[in-house]
């Protein structure tokens, strides 16, 4: 089966910085995809207003309702949607360079990725929903508005605070989360899951100088096929997806914030020349490391 990549729509109740789809905002969407699709380029955070959805999610059944905040996360796979005919939600699309523009990549921790694969869904408090429904509206007003030139630099500032209101939500739900599987389940699952944080924390720390599952591995004294199979279990990705997210996100900060060149990158990030650092760039980010530059670059 063919799988659709998901893309931000074009029209009514839709609002963006000029015609660029790093950051996208949209009102009214009533419809569910159909099919199998996957976010390639963006993430996503769904504020469901009316009705009710389900879903399948990196293979697990995520439900939905009213009051609700879904986190898509870019690389995930859904399908199997069905929605009740009154489903209703907004939407914030956002890419990783996005992410980087509104100051926010470096505050999203080891823990927060984890915990919001496993737990993508919170049902939002009524001051929850009231603040967030504040924040949507100014940003939806500011976004509509281009009679300044600061314009852009207002709606980033707006959303970098609605993502950090966001990520406090989300923290104070996957606490509340662990606690629970802290009082239900003392044994396995706590060990399987203490592996894979440690995990993450190696490929982070590492900052995308190894990018080889085995090093992983034996950093945590298991084997690689053990640290795969506990990851599909627990959090259905496999090694090789974080390893990349991590790679991706180091150099995309030496690209963006140090004027390093391309072989200085390449040796500190341990390619085996700048010709197979360009390959990898061009793969994963969709354009050559010079091009990446280019277009984000912001000194030092």
């Amino acid at each position: 089966m063919d799988i659709q990549d998901l893309k931000p729509r074009r029209g009514d109740d839709t609002y963006r910085i000029g015609d660029s789809d790093e950051l996208v905002v949209m009102e009214n969407i009533g419809t569910v995809p159909s099919g199998v699709v996957c976010l390639q380029n963006h993430g996503v955070v769904f504020f469901i207003t009316e009705g009710r959805a389900q879903l399948e999610y990196d293979g697990h059944v995520v439900q939905i309702q009213k009051n609700d905040l879904f986190l898509y996360m870019v690389h995930s796979t859904a399908n199997n949607f069905m929605a009740s005919s009154d489903f209703n939600c907004r939407q914030i699309w956002f890419s990783r360079s996005e992410l980087w523009n509104i100051d926010i990549y470096n505050l999203i921790s080891v823990a927060d990725m984890s915990q919001l694969k496993l737990h993508p869904v919170v049902h939002l408090s009524d001051d929850d929903i009231k603040l967030c429904d504040t924040y949507f509206q100014l940003l939806c007003s500011r976004m509509k508005s281009s009679t300044s030139a600061l314009t852009p630099d207002i709606v980033r500032s707006l959303s970098g605070t609605i993502m950090l209101e966001l990520l406090s939500i989300m923290r104070r739900n996957s606490e509340r989360a662990v606690e629970e599987v802290r009082q239900e389940d003392p044994n396995s699952s706590l060990h399987k899951k203490r592996i894979i944080d440690n995990f993450i924390k190696l490929v982070e720390e590492s900052d995308g100088r190894i990018r080889r599952v085995d090093e992983f591995a034996c950093q945590l004294n298991i084997t690689p096929k053990y640290l795969s199979t506990i990851l599909k279990e627990v959090m259905n990705r496999r090694p090789s997806t974080y390893i990349q997210l991590y790679t991706l996100k180091a150099i995309e900060r030496r690209l963006r914030f140090t004027d390093m060149t391309m072989q200085e990158i390449a040796n500190d990030l341990n390619f085996p020349n700048p010709s197979f650092f360009g390959k990898y760039c061009k793969e994963h980010l969709g354009m050559t490391p010079l091009e990446y530059r280019m277009k984000y670059h912001k000194g030092t």
